[in-house]
């Protein structure tokens, strides 16, 4: 992490700083603030482990918006430095980059130009960072998704589950958003609430008090929790017990059956998709959640990662509801997630055998890291099942 941070702050500053050929004291002073920058970042989650504050959160808060400027200001420039090197003649980028130290032939216009894109970069990033700084603190979108199971009661057409998914309550969000997403929540009504993981960042005795309002999350059929990875950065056995003192029922590789006597459908969780290496005891066994199950029952699985997916489809999983990619949160990593996800973000049908299972990868409902997101707002998503 170091060595990208490192890399990508030289780039930085040889874009912003070194081609523009500022004079002191603005040479120094930008000089100064990139190097802080680069440090703040890593130094973010080491204060993340300290005690909690004020302090600590204005910090974090701080470092975690300049990595996300920084992103943007290197995809700008990246952007940039593509289109200068198609315009070259160059055959290659790196016979455009071994080129590029020569003295120009107008070192009048070159400086022109480096000062030109520097300005428009910095420009075009002030006015993307307020964009997606005003998406991420804005209360999260209601986003409604029909889905069609083939085995789901008819008593049950119509049935509701809001899913909540990727909060990371932490150092910059807290009890307030917390709250916000749970009335948001109340309001629409649901007969289920289901949070596919990633829910804290953060020990129970910091962060007990901006999930208390987690306690008032109201369900028909009651509220429903699957691990995600950061549960295990934050000390999942803890987080367990106390998520079930807030009245929410924790899933791990089991099933529970939702409605009544008379119509009823399987919903069933399982641990994170990697978390068998972070805590002994846990780790994803959809064998063990299925095991005894009625394959003529309707079945919806919660899984925080958007893994496995044709395993659970073949497995008799009509629909899993999963998130932790944030839809890629920042545009253009999107691009990179998407590389990393075959399933992004949105609702996805014809998987596994048959084409009869389904996924839908929830963006999230807050953010992780930089308090941005450019192009993939946070959301509440309430599934209807017909």
């Amino acid at each position: 992490m170091v060595a990208v941070l490192g890399g990508m702050h030289l780039y930085l500053w040889a874009r912003l700083v070194k081609d523009p050929a500022f004079g002191d004291p603005w040479r120094r002073l930008l000089t100064a603030l990139l190097v802080g920058g680069a440090v703040a970042i890593p130094a973010s989650f080491f204060a993340l482990r300290s005690r909690p504050g004020a302090l600590v959160d204005g910090f974090v808060f701080g470092a975690m918006l300049w990595l996300g400027i920084s992103f943007l200001l290197f995809a700008a420039l990246l952007a940039a430095d593509a289109v200068r090197w198609a315009g070259s003649g160059a055959s290659s980028i790196w016979e455009w980059l071994r080129r590029a130290p020569d003295p120009p032939a107008d070192p009048e216009r070159r400086l022109f130009v480096a000062r030109a894109v520097a300005g428009g970069a910095a420009l075009a990033v002030g006015g993307a960072t307020a964009v997606a700084m005003r998406s991420a603190l804005s209360d999260p979108e209601i986003h409604e998704v029909p889905v069609r199971l083939a085995r789901l009661p008819p008593a049950l057409s119509g049935l509701t589950i809001a899913q909540i998914s990727d909060l990371h309550v932490g150092p910059t969000i807290g009890e307030r958003s917390v709250r916000r997403v749970v009335e948001a929540t109340n309001r629409l009504r649901p007969d289920l609430v289901a949070i596919t993981g990633d829910l804290v960042d953060g020990s129970v005795p910091s962060l007990a008090a901006a999930v208390a309002p987690l306690a008032g999350l109201r369900a028909r059929w009651g509220v429903v929790f699957v691990t995600g990875n950061h549960e295990y950065y934050s000390g999942v056995r803890a987080w367990e017990a106390h998520l079930r003192a807030l009245g929410i029922r924790v899933l791990r590789n089991e099933r529970i059956a939702i409605g009544d006597a008379g119509a009823s459908l399987d919903v069933a969780g399982i641990d994170d998709w990697r978390s068998g290496g972070l805590a002994p005891g846990h780790g994803p066994d959809l064998a063990r959640a299925l095991a005894g199950r009625d394959p003529d029952r309707s079945l919806v699985l919660l899984a925080h990662q958007p893994k496995g997916v044709e395993e659970g489809a073949a497995a008799g999983v009509e629909l899993q509801l999963s998130g932790h990619t944030h839809g890629g949160q920042i545009f253009p990593f999107n691009l990179v997630t998407g590389l990393a996800y075959r399933y992004l973000a949105g609702l996805y049908g014809g998987v596994g055998p048959g084409g009869a299972g389904q996924v839908f990868v929830s963006r999230g409902t807050g953010y992780w890291g930089p308090p941005m997101r450019l192009g993939y707002p946070p959301e509440i998503s309430r599934i209807v099942l017909t």
